[in-house]
């Protein structure tokens, strides 16, 4: 059964190309990690793409983030598992994370971006 908070299917390579930017930005820019850490930067402005992921129990974690990600105009984007993310971002498991600073990543959070805004169509 699909998540609540999944808005859309993610095609792996563009889930591959989402961890792999976390990768990048996390060395040479800045993520918030942690659903709290998150939701602050989205509300404040700051966050250029929000990343989810969809094995997050319970679902009401996350369930409020699309529908914020929508409002203040953030992209977001999905994978498969925390632990895929967590890993990406630096930690063990990672229920979401935010680009705030692309850093080296540019092109890459830029492709991601238009990637996702044709899967929400």
């Amino acid at each position: 059964m699909a998540k609540m908070y999944v808005k859309y299917q993610t095609p792996k390579e563009i889930a591959d190309k989402v961890l792999k930017a976390v990768e990048m930005v996390r060395d040479g820019g800045k993520i918030a990690k942690g659903t709290n850490e998150v939701t602050k930067v989205v509300e404040r402005g700051q966050a250029k793409l929000v990343v989810m992921a969809e094995d997050v129990q319970p679902e009401e974690i996350l369930a409020h983030m699309p529908a914020l990600c929508d409002e203040k105009a953030v992209a977001y984007a999905y994978v498969p598992t925390k632990a895929e993310l967590g890993a990406a971002a630096g930690v063990k498991a990672c229920a979401s994370i935010a680009v705030v600073e692309i850093g080296k990543a540019k092109e890459l959070v830029d492709d991601i971006v238009a990637k996702v805004a044709a899967l929400k169509k």
